[in-house]
């Protein structure tokens, strides 16, 4: 045996020296092919030429290493996986209003808006494909002593139709009575449909889902993660907050459903604040349109019809101007990030924003300066109790940006205060459930409505105004005054903006 052994070594090491140099070469072609390939993809497909430049020196500076990384840090797979889930929920909303029919009210053309903010109303007609719908009345609900009886009530009123989508339903008190309520209603023979999110409904121990399949409720998950089949989106969930009772009235804000909005409690450390929006009127019929294309996409049915016409005359209710404004991954652009720079350009006056989470874009940063500098009364209202530090922290870092420009910043004090607003002189207003940061901007799916309406303006900015009564403003010398171990925790937290 001992000569055949050594036969079939001397045979190997053969074959290996012999083969060996072109193996080297040939790996040595492969690696630089694939250092220029990646960097081309960052040269074509990087938004920024920083960005782009960046990952082009490393691709080709450091090979294998640089084509590596950007293969696990550089390419957007949330855009990716977003579109592949389905495409651009445009395409199901958008509405022929070419001729008015018996029964229909004509959609209000761009004219009917005040000059000023003709240019907004024209900007968001291209990028949302979806017209102004008149006749809306909007009503605001503080926490969840106002806005969680008024849901029920509407629930209880149903004859026809309930959607709710929903991104944390807690198995709490006020859950539980959501869930009778639902259930009450599938009894009485209504068509009850609900859409959680697969991992906002972890938030309760008990899950919201499985309480209203055992009361028959039907009930689907948005992209819940699975190992099998492989299913982990956990980035892309859906932060929509819906709720329109028979097509007549809807409800959406930035509240979750749970005790945490109950705030007479003053024991309770978990307390949120928030305000939610009753809605009358047309509009009401794009959120449904929204929910129903959701639906479609948890069920893997076909999406829904388009819609027809801006809705019946017998739906008027108010004087409102309102459309639907949909965002997420899905989307060929970035439309709520394109509205808030549309809006903030024709800011003549004022423009008031309260959101419980502030990482601006640079752009939307350069247009805030570039506002205040005009002598736009800027003002932003921020928790100074954040439910996520981190998030704080990565906002107190960039905050000089925008003080050094005249921008004025508040914090709010506890409790949490998860209100959502941004106005725009004495005209325009953005309510729903998106936040001003890249969580909402580009991972999650939102909804917000687009609110021309100067009633509803007046009442938020006097909520506005007395929040900021109550609140604490900050200073350039205050940001530039934080220790130094506290300004590196900020930068580091900073640093992670994109993934906040």
């Amino acid at each position: 045996m001992g000569p055949i052994v050594q036969t079939i070594y001397e045979f190997v090491l053969y074959l290996w020296t012999q083969t060996f140099p072109r193996l080297d070469w040939v790996v040595i072609i492969f690696i630089e092919l694939l250092s220029w390939t990646t960097a081309a993809h960052a040269l074509l497909n990087k938004r920024d030429s920083r960005a782009a430049l960046g990952w082009v020196a490393v691709c080709i500076m450091f090979p294998p290493l640089g084509p590596l990384f950007y293969f696990l840090f550089g390419i957007n797979r949330v855009r990716t996986q977003g579109q592949r889930l389905g495409g651009p929920l445009t395409a199901f909303l958008r509405i022929s209003v070419e001729e008015d029919k018996e029964g229909r009210t004509r959609c209000i053309p761009i004219s009917s808006v005040p000059e000023s903010f003709r240019p907004i109303a024209g900007l968001s007609d291209r990028v949302t494909h979806l017209p102004l719908t008149p006749g809306n009345r909007i009503e605001p609900l503080e926490n969840g002593e106002e806005a969680y009886p008024a849901m029920l009530e509407a629930i209880a009123q149903a004859r026809q139709k309930i959607f709710l989508s929903t991104y944390i339903m807690d198995t709490d008190n006020s859950g539980r009575r959501f869930v009778a309520a639902l259930a009450e209603a599938v009894q009485r023979g209504v068509d009850v449909r609900v859409i959680l999110d697969g991992v906002g409904e972890y938030y309760s121990l008990r899950r919201a889902g499985t309480l209203m399949r055992r009361n028959h409720v039907p009930v689907k998950k948005f992209l819940p993660p699975k190992l099998l089949p492989p299913s982990l989106y956990i980035n892309l969930r859906t932060h929509r907050k819906i709720l329109t009772i028979d097509g007549q009235v809807g409800f959406t804000g930035g509240m979750n459903i749970g005790d945490r909005h109950l705030t007479a409690d003053q024991t309770s450390p978990g307390r949120v604040k928030d305000i939610h929006f009753r809605i009358r009127g047309p509009v009401v019929a794009q959120m449904e349109q929204v929910f129903l294309a959701d639906w479609s996409f948890c069920n893997k049915s076909a999406p829904p019809p388009q819609l027809e016409s801006c809705g019946d005359k017998h739906m008027l209710h108010g004087e409102a101007l309102c459309r639907t404004v949909v965002d997420g991954p899905n989307e060929d652009i970035d439309k709520l990030a394109m509205i808030l720079m549309g809006a903030t350009a024709v800011a003549r006056r004022r423009i008031f924003i309260m959101t419980p989470y502030f990482l601006p874009s640079r752009d939307l940063v350069g247009a805030l300066q570039t506002a205040a500098l005009r002598g736009v009364d800027v003002r932003i209202l921020l928790p100074a109790k954040n439910n996520l530090p981190y998030v704080k922290w990565a906002s107190d870092n960039m905050l000089w940006m925008l003080l050094k420009e005249g921008v004025r910043i508040f914090y709010q004090p506890p409790p949490f205060v998860h209100t959502k607003l941004f106005l725009i002189d004495d005209y325009y207003a953005i309510i729903g459930s998106a936040n001003i940061d890249p969580r909402s901007l580009r991972l999650n799916f939102e909804m917000v409505l687009e609110v021309y309406d100067p009633k509803l303006n007046h009442d938020l900015a006097e909520r506005f105004t007395q929040a900021m009564a109550a609140s604490r403003e900050t200073s350039l010398a205050e940001m530039d005054g934080r220790p130094l171990p506290v300004k590196v925790r900020d930068s580091l937290c900073w640093l992670f903006t994109p993934y906040l």
